[in-house]
């Protein structure tokens, strides 16, 4: 059973991919979360009895920490989303984002190329088998792609382990009216969080080019679905509709984004980590461009088609903050696997 190293999959789109892959039934994951406001256990309660889920409150720059864990547990590859990840939040308080995007990813890739030097001699192990120390080796020849979550029992640890770094498209900047983003699409990050999501970016891909680590990267665009923090934008609008707030838009909410259902996310993450080459990177979207307005329009029409009101309020513009408002009663919105309502 092949064994994987989580970060941050106490987090939002990492407690979704930690449940994906527990309900396969074909995996061993390490969860390694520092819980910081943006952990939620309570969105791991359906796995965290299962026998193939583990969890260790780690910050990822703890060196000895992480390195501890990876002698411990042996993992065949690592998921790597730890992040901090609001726009806002960075603007208020850059050095946090500094500090776990760009030093915490360094700390993981230098932990993670120590382990993965050190396999030549090791052979994969099963989960009931005791790990086997980890020896000295200075080989930095990078592996060839597996194909499959099941480790090959005739290949060693080194040649199966792969380091999957999850990103996001914010490093590209804004999305025009027409168009998307590629691979080859140039940096243009905007903020302190999209800019230290662009340098540990540039620093997995320096550790594949420098030391043969066999990383491999995902850009994703803006993901939505259950247990995302209410700080983001279809929560807190959902959230002040369930209360009766105003629903604010900022500026023209012209900004355009591509939207991503956190479930599909999964699939596309492990598709990646079973077929990607080492050194490449995948955009991950949803093919659902939307402005910031058109998104809370379609919530307002949902709202509308299962609570139907009379006193309804929109198109209402703040002149003095420049912001558009609207009103709705309370209700509750379930969305279905794989099921996009953006559309």
């Amino acid at each position: 059973m092949k064994k994987i190293l989580i970060t941050g999959g106490a987090g939002f789109i990492g407690s979704a991919l930690v449940r994906f892959l527990i309900r396969r039934g074909d995996v061993q994951v390490l969860n390694v979360d520092k819980l910081t406001y943006a952990g939620n256990l309570d969105s791991l309660k359906e796995v965290s009895n299962s026998p193939h889920y583990s969890f260790a409150q780690v910050d990822i720059c703890n060196r000895a920490g992480i390195a501890a864990l990876f002698a411990e547990f042996q993992p065949h590859a690592v998921m790597h989303l730890a992040a901090e990840s609001h726009v806002d939040r960075s603007i208020d308080g850059p050095s946090e984002f500094i500090q776990t995007n760009i030093v915490g990813t360094a700390t993981l890739l230098e932990c993670a190329t120590e382990y993965w030097r050190s396999l030549t001699s090791l052979t994969p192990t099963s989960p009931s088998n005791s790990p086997t120390p980890p020896t000295p080796s200075s080989s930095l020849t990078p592996p060839t792609p597996s194909s499959s979550l099941t480790p090959n029992p005739s290949s060693s640890l080194k040649t199966d382990f792969r380091f999957l770094h999850i990103s996001t498209d914010e490093v590209y900047g804004s999305l025009g009216e027409t168009g998307l983003f590629s691979e080859t699409t140039p940096y243009d990050p905007r903020s302190p969080y999209s800019a230290s999501k662009a340098s540990s970016d540039h620093l997995v891909m320096a550790w594949y080019h420098t030391y043969g680590l066999p990383v491999l990267m995902t850009n994703c665009s803006n993901n939505y679905g259950a247990y995302q923090f209410p700080e983001k934008l279809i929560p807190v609008v959902i959230l002040n509709a369930l209360e009766g707030k105003s629903l604010p838009i900022y500026g023209k909410g012209d900004n355009i984004r591509d939207w991503l259902y956190v479930d599909d996310h999964s699939k596309a993450l492990t598709l990646v980590l079973e077929k990607g080459m080492p050194g490449e990177k995948y955009n991950i979207g949803g093919s659902n461009e939307r402005t910031n307005l058109e998104v809370v329009e379609t919530i307002c029409e949902v709202l509308d088609q299962l609570c139907p009101i009379t006193d309804t309020v929109r198109g209402q513009w703040n002149v003095e903050s420049g912001t558009r408002e609207t009103t709705h009663p309370a209700f509750h919105i379930q969305h279905p696997a794989t099921t996009n309502v953006i559309k």
